[in-house]
């Protein structure tokens, strides 16, 4: 129990600092260039062009919430608590810098270094919030909502939302702003996938080594990481092996591969980048 509500803990702080890197990426980076990016931001930036009184955080905020009573009504209570603080927290953290932290001129006037260091604040904040199982909502409910309404496949609806964003970008800012916009769109996709992917990453360890008694001592004991042994035949030598295969962090096996160097010096090791490890030790397999 304590164990469960100290991950709670864990993802709620891992999903604010997030929140408060998209929040930064999107108020000091895109909006001051008119950077319509998709999402509920790119449309309240949009609206906060025809209707410069209304702040964006504020339109992000109003807009999220209609959009999560219009889900809960059509599409089901199918959203967890961590999407809801995810997407709310969004829209206030662009309110609260909007009123303590105001922009008093643009951070840069050159809309590709605006895009760049926007989309990477934001891609990371995002990647880390997802990689938390929530989401920032916006888009993602009404891309759900075509999803069950109109049977159009979840990414080409998700698509289909932040390419009208940014059209409608292109025709209130300009083509070229429209087109960087666009730019934006497709780097953030790519971007979150990959911090997804780092955040994710382990290490699958296979080990032959005539120390092999020591290794499975100091991977059990140690690194606290359990292990698999196959029984092996070299196809030169004839001679019967064990070959011990694990899965560890990249910190894990940096320490590993110190030990099994000052042990044994002429071990054989591979290893591979495994991109997601879910079970025992690592990231739970039950959602929200």
């Amino acid at each position: 129990m304590r164990d469960k509500i100290k991950k709670t803990i864990m993802d709620y702080f891992y999903i604010t600092i997030g929140i408060m890197l998209v929040a930064s990426g999107i108020y000091y980076f895109l909006v001051p260039n008119d950077l319509a990016a998709g999402g509920v931001s790119g449309l309240a930036i949009v609206i906060n062009h025809y209707i410069p009184t209304i702040s964006v955080g504020l339109l992000m905020l109003t807009m999220n919430i209609i959009l999560f009573i219009i889900a809960f009504i059509l599409i089901g209570p199918s959203f967890g608590g961590r999407t809801i603080y995810a997407s709310l927290g969004l829209s206030g953290a662009i309110w609260i810098l909007e009123r303590l932290f105001p922009i008093k001129e643009k951070v840069t006037g050159d809309l590709l270094l605006s895009v760049l260091f926007g989309i990477l604040l934001t891609g990371i904040g995002m990647g880390i919030v997802f990689n938390r199982n929530a989401s920032t909502g916006g888009t993602d409910i009404i891309a759900k909502m075509l999803n069950k309404f109109f049977h159009i496949d979840v990414g080409k609806a998700l698509l289909m939302s932040d390419f009208s964003i940014t059209l409608m970008a292109g025709l209130t800012f300009g083509k070229e702003v429209g087109m960087y916009a666009l730019l934006a769109v497709i780097i953030n996709g790519f971007l979150i996938d990959e911090v997804i992917n780092g955040l994710n990453m382990a290490k699958q360890v296979t080990i032959i080594s005539t120390k092999g008694d020591e290794i499975k001592k100091y991977i059990m004991e140690h690194l606290g990481r359990g292990l698999t042994i196959y029984n092996a035949k070299g196809a030169y030598t004839g001679e019967e092996k064990e070959v011990l295969m694990a899965v560890m962090s990249r910190k894990e096996f940096v320490r590993l591969r110190e030990f099994i160097r000052e042990i044994d010096h002429k071990a054989f090791i591979t290893v591979s980048n495994v991109h997601e490890v879910l079970g025992e030790g690592f990231k739970e397999l039950i959602g929200d």
